[in-house]
């Protein structure tokens, strides 16, 4: 038989002797993931009762296509999982758009390498494309205006980066997750949060502060809703850093009425008025693309995008045998033999 020797769980006897390590965060690890740990059991007992038929190493050809459209991310989390195994692979190019049903990855080769994998495939690729979609989305809504994804506090902390990078695929222009700006060769973007505002006891306090000990690349961006009126307070903070201040950020809650049009129109007219036109205005906080075009026509020249990406519903993912050792079978419901897709490209 033919092995893959990453994976470690080969019958149901492993998996009744694995012991997870104590102490330690329920998030698996790479090597738990790639030895097959967070696999559907049935495709470990699958995988037995092949092995003892005789059947393991059956040359398979199996498609993944989703349950409605979206944009393509996940592509290379797919292919480390396969590395370095004898397969053929295809797929869409991570940032390209797929159809309903489209198919947007295609493996074939001896179904011991890569069944125990079809539910780390499909998991990876029905969240990493969901969040793509709605990255794409904000881009479309945004009139051009850059946008950031603040979405890593509204997930587990083990697959933030994996959402903002995804984010970063579908069209943000950089992301707050640390590693995840890391991942895709950017540094990540943040100014201030509230609490170093409310620390220090003022706007103007923090914003010279930040000014004074932050390195010179570092975006002059001063949060300005914390204390007093919003423009109020972007005045006092233009005034004393002038032309080291590059924007404010407004980020209102909700308790308040949010960010909205009329908000960000007063502030842009109060700037220009008092000569302090090439502030920016960055807003945040509970957007959506709606009010992403609303407010890009009202002045605001950037966004900060967290909860609309990090609740995307993920994308059903289905992975279908389509051929047996070149011959075309599916189940019912399903027409046998792969689906032609001209923009695949083969990665393996």
């Amino acid at each position: 038989m033919l092995e893959n020797p990453k994976i470690v769980f080969r019958t149901t006897d492993d998996v009744r002797k694995f012991k997870p390590a104590a102490n330690r965060l329920f998030s698996a690890t790479h090597e738990e993931i790639i030895g097959g740990a967070t696999a559907d059991v049935y495709f470990v007992r699958t995988q037995e009762i092949l092995a003892r038929e005789g059947k393991a190493d059956t040359v398979v050809t199996a498609e993944i296509f989703p349950s409605r459209p979206g944009i393509m991310a996940g592509t290379p989390e797919c292919l480390e999982l396969l590395k370095g195994l004898p397969l053929e692979v295809w797929a869409l190019e991570e940032g390209e758009s797929f159809s309903e049903k489209e198919t947007v990855f295609r493996i074939t080769g001896p179904y011991s390498q890569f069944g125990p994998y079809e539910t780390a495939l499909l998991g990876i690729l029905a969240s990493s494309c969901a969040w793509a979609t709605r990255a794409r989305e904000c881009k479309e809504a945004s009139m051009g205006r850059p946008f950031y994804c603040f979405g890593a506090r509204h997930i587990h902390p083990a697959v933030s980066p994996v959402l903002e990078r995804a984010a970063i695929v579908g069209g943000a222009s950089g992301a707050a997750c640390i590693l995840a700006a890391k991942l895709v060769g950017q540094e990540p973007v943040g100014t201030i949060p509230h609490a170093l505002v409310l620390i220090i006891g003022d706007t103007v306090k923090a914003a010279v502060a930040y000014n004074t000990y932050m390195p010179k690349d570092a975006p002059r961006t001063i949060l300005v809703d914390t204390f007093k009126d919003e423009a109020e307070e972007a005045i006092r903070v233009a005034e004393v850093l002038g032309k080291d201040m590059g924007g404010i950020r407004l980020d209102t809650p909700s308790e308040r009425g949010g960010v909205t049009p009329d908000l960000v129109r007063e502030v842009r007219a109060k700037l220009d008025q008092a000569g302090f036109s090439h502030v920016k205005i960055f807003v945040s906080g509970g957007l959506t693309p709606e009010r992403m075009t609303l407010l890009a026509q009202a002045g605001a020249d950037a966004f900060g995008v967290g909860s609309y990406i990090s609740s995307a519903p993920p994308i059903d993912m289905t992975m279908d045998i389509k051929a047996i050792e070149g011959k075309p079978i599916a189940k019912r419901g399903r027409i046998p033999g792969i689906v032609p897709n001209p923009k695949l490209k083969r990665f393996m």
